[in-house]
């Protein structure tokens, strides 16, 4: 049984800070020749913390009274952090030790409390939870913690309230929050558009996962999208992905880097790895000539380095 359905979607565009919500969605020429078919993005960057990860944290922290405990790759715990400061509320975040400095920094500027620990997001999630509870405090969890794709979804309303007739749907996958969301919003609403999830072939245990039917797990991880970055699927999430991802792509380093290059030059946008993956999946794949496809563009939150080594 479905944990959240496309009335609470649409309450919760009701309720989430306007900040994050209608964000720009249009069909772009440029990418349309380069890819051979037509190109509508979802643009998720333009907002104080670079992601479309405010929509579900903001949704979250309005039921919060206490301090909060999370862990993030980045884009989550600025999320969280942006939301707890505008209420006045405490929180702790763990990060790995091999965290994007940027988005550490960005944390810790919005006023959370940063502790660097593990040596990925799963590892530092694990510190998380142990510290919350040690100290009798909430742990908020991206994906498992209902808000946060209840909050996502509300990208899938308005692609769904602009009518745009999309064959394919594109979205990245990490812990589940973003696909499951917006997936819920187009089942519900008897849309035809097909919802295929994308993840990085470094990192593959969601789409494994979903196409075995049960949960599978690594040990380790090696990919540049550390924002889908997930070797530990949430159980919660694996539920609520099941009957609404259609199909699912794993994507290669290169076309992940290709594709952030070609959003840059075709665009004039600036897109995480993670973010990055729907468009590298048009690159790699050419089932999807003549098609209409939506792809969601998901964060742009990158150090100097990076735009410099990836993007100049």
């Amino acid at each position: 049984m479905a944990r959240f359905h496309l009335a609470d979607i649409q309450r919760a565009a009701r309720l989430i800070d306007p900040v994050f919500l209608h964000s720009p969605q249009y069909e772009n020429a440029p990418l349309n020749d380069a890819l051979g078919c037509r190109v509508v993005l979802k643009v998720e960057t333009l907002n104080p913390i670079r992601s479309f990860k405010g929509r579900g944290a903001d949704l979250l922290v309005q039921n919060a009274s206490t301090p909060l405990v999370c862990a993030s790759a980045g884009n989550f715990g600025q999320a969280m952090a942006y939301a707890t400061k505008k209420r006045g509320l405490p929180l702790t975040v763990f990060a790995s030790v091999n965290a994007n400095p940027f988005k550490v920094e960005r944390m810790r500027a919005l006023g959370a409390t940063v502790i660097l620990e593990g040596a990925d997001f799963d590892a530092a999630k694990e510190k998380a939870r142990q510290w919350a509870a040690g100290r009798s405090q909430r742990f908020a969890e991206d994906s498992r913690d209902v808000e946060t794709a209840v909050g996502a979804g509300t990208i899938g309303l308005e692609l769904l309230q602009a009518n745009l007739d999309l064959d394919i749907l594109l979205v990245p996958v990490g812990n589940g929050a973003l696909i499951n969301g917006i997936g819920r919003a187009f089942k519900d609403s008897g849309s035809r558009t097909r919802i295929m999830g994308v993840q990085a072939q470094g990192a593959p245990a969601m789409v494994e996962s979903w196409h075995a039917r049960r949960k599978i797990t690594y040990a380790s991880m090696n990919t540049i999208a550390d924002g889908i970055g997930v070797r530990l699927p949430v159980d919660e999430a694996l539920e609520d992905l099941y009957p609404v991802m259609d199909d699912a792509l794993l994507v290669s380093e290169d076309s992940i880097l290709q594709a952030m290059r070609l959003l840059f030059r075709m665009a004039g946008l600036v897109v995480e790895p993670s973010g990055a993956v729907p468009v590298a999946a048009l690159l790699e794949h050419h089932r999807f000539q003549s098609m209409k496809v939506g792809v969601i563009l998901c964060g742009s939150n990158l150090t100097d380095q990076q735009i410099n080594d990836w993007l100049l």
